[in-house]
């Protein structure tokens, strides 16, 4: 596992210059494969770069654009990633990328995957982009320490999982610890002194303990070289 990281003095900086390197990955990845795909992370962190990122020159309709994971709420709920991915990245020259949405009319996730699982199949894997965020609690995407699904979302062979967090409101689905790590570049936009510091601890653990911080389960097992985006 290889980490590098990215530090930069202001958010607005490390927007500007996260949204140029996904915008010339995507490029580099129509040029050589004729589409390219994005898995974006909800939450406040991303909205800056959303806004940067939607104003860059793409060939937006060769994109497929999806979330890392979703809350099992309406798309136009408050705590939605979807509603906020739809506010701050799918306007402009944006609003011409295929989005893919990871809810539907499934009363839970858990009986949902399928129609979900079907519905990610027009993207090609492995995906070209993913970014994650991280948690307090050292988690990314939704697998969440201690979920009781989380062993299964960890080995799963297929795209997606159902999880119920602990603590966390709301029943997620999420990218599969499998589907994440083989990801052509994988990118952990965090902020703030705290997260620089938990994600040094999460990876300077002994192994043994490792199932404490999924982030550290993740990054262990991704496929390129892990990026880290971050700003105090």
């Amino acid at each position: 596992m290889s980490l590098q990281w990215h530090e930069f003095a202001s958010k607005d900086e490390l927007d500007l210059n996260l949204a140029h390197y996904i915008a010339a990955q995507l490029q580099q990845a129509i040029a050589e494969r004729g589409t390219a795909s994005l898995a974006v992370s909800g939450g406040r962190t991303p909205a800056g770069m959303f806004k940067a990122l939607r104003a860059s020159d793409v060939e937006w309709s060769k994109v497929y654009i999806t979330l890392v994971d979703e809350r099992w709420v309406p798309n136009d709920h408050a705590d939605s990633n979807e509603r906020l991915t739809r506010e701050n990245l799918l306007q402009d020259g944006a609003a011409a990328a295929n989005f893919i949405s990871m809810v539907n009319d499934a009363a839970t996730p858990h009986a949902g995957l399928a129609g979900i699982e079907a519905r990610l199949s027009v993207i090609k894997t492995p995906i070209d982009i993913l970014i994650l965020g991280m948690g307090d609690d050292g988690h990314t995407a939704s697998l969440f320490p201690n979920a009781v699904e989380l062993e299964q979302a960890c080995a799963s062979t297929q795209l997606v999982a159902a999880v119920t967090p602990p603590v966390a409101p709301h029943q997620r689905i999420t990218l599969t610890l499998p589907t994440i790590v083989q990801a052509r570049n994988v990118l952990v936009h965090i902020t703030g002194t705290g997260k620089k510091e938990l994600l040094n601890t999460a990876m300077q653990e002994q192994k043994a303990i490792t199932e404490l911080y999924p982030i550290r389960r993740v990054l262990d097992q991704v496929k390129s070289t892990a990026q880290v985006y971050w700003t105090a």
